[in-house]
């Protein structure tokens, strides 16, 4: 008996063949970086599996396409992976309010961020929805120089090698990492961040 579940590899390889009609093997496996002939395995496995089937189009041309199985298993997958990607955002959202929040209940008002475009938004947003209108973030392109009047919130990585001056900041990515215990292992060179200052 032909075992249905998919693993990695085969899930990926499904999604190509998806949306590369008329892929040869060549291109397939280029497209996922395997060998000519695991690439192959992988189809035969798909086949045997039901989620794929061969097309002859001529005597040397074949395409690949997928089975009403595979397009289930394929949307499946996604929407599986969409409802876990957005219980990541509510997971960070809820971070981001944190850290504010705790910012907030010291004394800051004047927040300044550098980073990511995403997290800068998610941040942007958080704020807004506390409606508190004596609070100001201002986005800057490079962390700066010399103090500021209030607290920078670092939104991207490597923060370890600035050369940072500030009294008051906080590395974001690695609070919010703490937070939602996406780091495991500690990082002992990287120093806890600044705290606010009363």
């Amino acid at each position: 008996m032909v075992n249905d579940t998919l693993d990695e590899r085969e899930f990926e390889l499904i999604n190509i063949i998806g949306a590369e009609i008329g892929a040869n093997q060549r291109r397939l496996s280029r497209l996922m970086d395997l060998s000519l002939g695991m690439t192959n395995m992988l189809i035969r496995r798909l086949i045997a599996k039901g989620f794929i089937r061969i097309e002859q189009l001529n005597k040397r041309k074949v395409q690949y396409l997928l089975t009403p199985k595979g397009f289930s298993e394929k949307m499946h997958k996604s929407v599986r992976y969409t409802l876990k990607t957005i219980n990541s955002i509510g997971l960070i959202k809820n971070g981001v309010k944190e850290v504010l929040l705790n910012l907030y209940a010291q004394g800051a008002r004047n927040f300044f961020i550098v980073g990511t475009a995403d997290l800068i938004s998610m941040v942007e947003m958080t704020l807004r929805e506390f409606n508190k209108p004596e609070c100001t973030l201002t986005v800057l392109k490079s962390i700066p120089q010399t103090q500021i009047n209030g607290v920078l919130l670092i939104a991207r990585e490597n923060v370890k090698d600035e050369n940072l001056v500030l009294n008051s900041y906080v590395d974001l990515i690695t609070e919010l990492a703490k937070k939602n215990h996406l780091m495991t292992v500690p990082d002992p060179s990287v120093a806890a961040p600044a705290t606010m200052e009363s």
